[in-house]
């Protein structure tokens, strides 16, 4: 593809060499001569001064370059991101089912699905259409997935969850296990009875090996556009809102609210019924306390979790404890010897 070309498909101008061909995409420093790469920040329009990219993505204000073919696009990193899905087309599946499916009573597979090797579908359940389901994926009863779903090999549904249109479930995630509900009764404890759902939203994509539980009573919730890193752990009865991202290891506990917008960090620990407000940020590894209230729009790391100046000032002043030591044993050393005469 030639640069005036991917210019003209992206909806945007270029400038230098527009006859220059361009086969394929690559980092700001490995790019070759007919790769394109993209200029995000500060720190990538320096790179790309060394860089041997044929031809970059870069802001409407990057500089004239004397030497370099550019494209000028509003946001370089998402214009990037379909540049890379233009040159590395997902994969197409044939519609179909596998042989060695297993298909229950009263299912409805839409038109144009895909149902791979050893794939069972309880009763009950519909498929939209368009999508796509993995080798060895277990899809419950009563299950609605929407159109133009992907379930990655070896997902796990359980009964009674409903997927909205366009959501991509990762190999190894579970939807719709039982929450963690015990009662302790005497000296044993006893299950409470799991007998909620589990409602994800549309454009949903949940990561490898993450588990979204299913309510004890009521519905678990994710809403429209919401993205889970691997291994995050959705407990009974959260809801998360629309257009949250939540990176890897991160645990909410059973009851947790989650705003729309909010960000969160790998390997935050969320305690129960904690409310996280919209467009709040919760840095990598903090702890949220039971029932505490993250403001919206608050920046808060640590733990317990409390606004980054606060979490900042406190490691600086964990950092000048070795001194402030040293300063107090020279003090008693002198208190000593003004006592001693």
């Amino acid at each position: 593809m030639r640069v005036r070309e991917l210019a003209e498909w992206l909806g945007a101008t270029f400038e230098g060499d527009g006859e220059k061909e361009i086969s394929g995409v690559a980092p700001l420093e490995t790019a070759g001569g007919a790769e394109v790469s993209f200029v995000a920040n500060q720190k990538a329009a320096r790179q790309a001064e060394s860089s041997a990219a044929g031809c970059l993505l870069v802001p409407p204000d990057y500089p004239s370059p004397t030497f370099r073919t550019v494209i000028r696009v509003e946001a370089p990193r998402t214009a990037f991101a379909r540049v890379v899905s233009r040159f590395h087309p997902t994969q197409e599946l044939k519609p179909g089912i596998h042989p060695t499916a297993v298909i229950g009573a009263g299912v409805e597979l839409g038109a144009l699905v895909n149902v791979g090797p050893h794939v069972v579908i309880d009763n009950g359940s519909r498929i939209g259409i368009g999508s796509s389901i993995g080798a060895g994926c277990s899809i419950g009863k009563r299950v609605f997935l929407g159109e133009g779903c992907l379930l990655h090999p070896h997902v796990t549904i359980y009964d009674n969850v409903d997927i909205g249109r366009g959501s991509v479930l990762h190999s190894g995630c579970v939807i719709g296990a039982d929450g963690f509900g015990f009662v302790l009764d005497g000296d044993h404890y006893e299950k409470f009875p799991q007998v909620g759902r589990v409602e994800i939203g549309e454009n949903v994509e949940i990561g490898a090996n993450s588990c979204v539980d299913r309510a004890a009573l009521g519905v678990t919730s994710i809403g429209d556009g919401t993205k889970l890193d691997n291994m995050v752990h959705v407990a009974h009865n959260c809801r998360i809102g629309r257009h949250v991202v939540v990176a890897a290891q991160t645990g909410f506990s059973g009851g947790v609210v989650v705003e729309d917008y909010a960000v969160i960090g790998g390997q935050v620990g969320i305690g129960d019924k904690a409310r996280i407000e919209t467009r709040a940020v919760l840095g990598s590894g903090c702890g949220v306390l039971t029932s505490k209230i993250v403001r919206s729009g608050q920046v808060v790391w640590g733990t317990p979790a409390r606004p980054l100046k606060e979490h900042l000032e406190t490691l600086a002043n964990l950092s000048r404890l070795p001194e402030m030591r040293r300063e107090l044993a020279e003090i008693r050393r002198r208190l000593a010897a003004v006592e001693s005469r």
